[in-house]
C-alpha cells in the first residue's frame, strides 16, 4: 500500500469532488440561460409554451464501490436529470396575438425572470467558490511539493 492509499483522499480526490461542482453549476447556469432566453416563448416545435426546466443534482460516492469506508464516503456531484416544470404559465389577455385563444389570452412560459436571474446569482457565486477553492487546492501542493525539496 502507497502513503497515498493509507491516508485517503488526497489533493486530487479534492480537486475531483471541486471540478464536479464546477461542472454542476455550469450545467445549472445554461439551464438558467435556456430558461431566460425562451421567457417569452409563446409556441414551441410541440405547439404548446416553453416550459421552464429544473436541473436534478445527485451525490455520488467517489469510491466507485471501493472497501475504503473514506473514498466511499467522499462524494462528488452529477446532473442526474432535467425535468421541465408543471406549474402553470402566465394568461395574458392579447386578443391580437398570433397565439391568443379563443378567449384572447395567451399563455406565457412558466419562467420568472427575476426568481431565475437570482438562480443565476446563485450559480455564478458557487462557481466562483469552486474556483477559489481548486485554486487553493492548487497553492497546498505547491507548498507541499516545495516541502519535500
Amino acid at each position: 500500500m502507497s502513503r497515498i492509499e493509507a491516508t485517503g483522499p488526497g489533493v486530487f480526490s479534492a480537486m475531483e469532488v471541486a471540478a464536479s461542482g464546477l461542472t454542476a453549476e455550469r450545467s445549472r447556469m445554461n439551464i438558467i440561460a435556456g430558461n431566460l432566453a425562451n421567457a417569452r416563448t409563446t409556441k414551441t416545435e410541440d405547439g404548446t409554451p416553453y416550459k421552464r426546466l429544473d436541473p436534478i443534482f445527485v451525490a455520488k460516492p467517489m469510491g466507485g464501490g471501493s472497501s475504503d469506508p473514506v473514498m466511499n464516503a467522499v462524494q462528488k456531484v452529477e446532473l442526474s436529470e432535467v425535468r421541465a416544470d408543471t406549474s402553470p404559465g402566465q394568461q395574458v389577455y392579447d386578443p391580437g396575438h398570433p397565439d391568443a385563444n379563443a378567449q384572447g389570452y395567451v399563455e406565457y412560459p412558466n419562467v420568472n425572470v427575476v426568481s431565475e436571474m437570482v438562480n443565476m446569482m446563485s450559480a455564478s457565486r458557487a462557481y466562483e467558490a469552486g474556483v477559489t477553492s481548486i485554486e487553493s487546492l492548487k497553492a497546498m501542493a505547491r507548498s507541499a511539493i516545495k516541502i519535500g525539496r
